[in-house]
């Protein structure tokens, strides 16, 4: 009987850690359901706005005028103030982001400030068309939020791959 009990706790003991091992082996998907099409790029504070955060949902519907929604939220910046969204990519042959060619970034190719209320939160729905790129590219991209006066980054981004639909 005792060993019926140690024989099955020992089973029950190996099952566990064969879930446990599989749930943290697998692969986590962190972007959006349509992979290299959507993203949700985090930017984060510098220097004196390391308290500062933002968000660009970048999305690309699956139309055939290819325009990529860039809508960005800003916050804890300093109030009522103008700041402007960049861009810079690379090709997707290179191992990481290191272009400074910024682009900056509007409704389509106007640019456009994202101000920010008395909190020093802000918000604005961006676009960019890229039908002129052709389908199933991929690049390296990596955004930056400048200070629209002094064109100072105040928020920056990791690097993210994406493919044009």
């Amino acid at each position: 009987m005792q060993t019926k009990i140690i024989s099955t706790s020992i089973l029950k003991t190996t099952l566990v850690l064969i879930l446990v091992s599989a749930l943290f082996s697998c692969k986590k998907e962190s972007s959006p359901k349509n992979g290299p099409y959507d993203l949700d790029v985090v930017l984060r504070g510098q220097d004196k706005n390391i308290g500062s955060t933002g968000i660009v949902k970048f999305r690309q519907d699956p139309d055939t005028a290819r325009i990529i929604t860039l809508d960005t939220r800003v916050a804890n910046l300093e109030p009522n103030h103008s700041y402007l969204l960049q861009r810079a990519v690379n090709p997707i042959t290179d191992n990481s982001c290191t272009s400074t060619a910024w682009l900056t970034l509007g409704k389509g190719l106007q640019p456009q400030a994202i101000n920010t209320d008395a909190h020093g939160n802000g918000e604005a729905n961006l676009w960019r068309d890229v039908t002129a790129i052709p389908r199933g590219t991929s690049f390296r991209i990596h955004f930056q939020v400048v200070d629209s006066t002094s064109l100072t980054p105040v928020l920056t981004s990791s690097c993210y791959e994406y493919t044009i639909r």
